[in-house]
């Protein structure tokens, strides 16, 4: 059918869906919150309800700031019952003043420089034939991995996180939601 044979209200009925259609592609729910693309980590962050430890935790290793800034970034974000299942006081612990170079090494192995998505880290695990190193942010390295169609991501000490919502995507990089806190 060519466009001149068209109705107006039927081109316009076009367009209207195939914006409906990038934006459910752009946004994702997370925590009870929409997660938009235009806002940055922290601003997105702030606003799930699964990630309020995560925001604390930043919050007091003073890394909102780097956070904001223009990245990119790959963040994989633990939720709260992630948090909950570390050792009873380890994050009472690590969010003590004296302990905040402790608190910035946990929470900046958790970031890698650049933006990987979803595809990004099934070909770097494809071409590594089933894994993939990543170097963090605080120096040491990640394993990430897959089954399934499910990522995985192993730390220093052998933990594995599951990728449960994987391409959150931010104007300064995407973020990853896993359910294990990464231990450097």
């Amino acid at each position: 059918m060519k466009i001149k044979n068209l109705k107006k209200g039927m081109l316009l009925g076009v367009f209207v869906l195939a914006s409906t259609v990038v934006l459910a592609q752009e946004t994702k729910m997370v925590g009870g919150a929409e997660m938009y693309p235009t806002k940055n980590i922290v601003e997105n962050a702030v606003n799930s309800k699964d990630h309020t430890t995560l925001v604390a935790a930043v919050k007091a290793a003073d890394l909102v700031e780097t956070l904001q800034s223009d990245g990119p970034f790959t963040v994989f974000a633990p939720t709260n019952k992630a948090f909950e299942a570390l050792p009873e006081g380890t994050v009472e612990m690590l969010l003590k003043p004296e302990n905040k170079e402790k608190l910035q090494a946990v929470l900046t192995y958790h970031v890698i420089a650049g933006k990987m998505d979803a595809k990004a880290l099934m070909d770097a695990v494809k071409n590594g034939m089933g894994k993939a190193m990543l170097k963090t942010v605080n120096g040491e390295e990640l394993t990430v991995m897959q089954k399934g169609k499910k990522l995985w991501i192993m730390d220093a000490k052998g933990n594995k996180a599951k990728v449960t919502i994987a391409d959150v995507y931010q104007s300064n990089g995407v973020i990853h939601i896993i359910n294990t806190v990464l231990l450097p």
